[in-house]
């Protein structure tokens, strides 16, 4: 999931730099999501695995 995230960054940032900029706002905010989305899934995994070896 952190490698979608790397490529709507990136996606966004090309069509910022080529003049695209509702396309760039719209993939920029896509990566956002992605990339919180990535945070809280890899917090609960950390919390799960620290219950299960218990």
């Amino acid at each position: 999931m952190l490698g979608w995230t790397f490529l709507f960054f990136l996606l966004a940032v090309f069509s910022a730099i080529f003049g695209f900029l509702g396309i760039a706002s719209a993939l920029a905010g896509i990566a956002k999501v992605l990339f919180v989305l990535f945070i809280i899934l890899f917090i609960a995994s950390l919390i799960l695995g620290r219950i299960r070896k218990v």
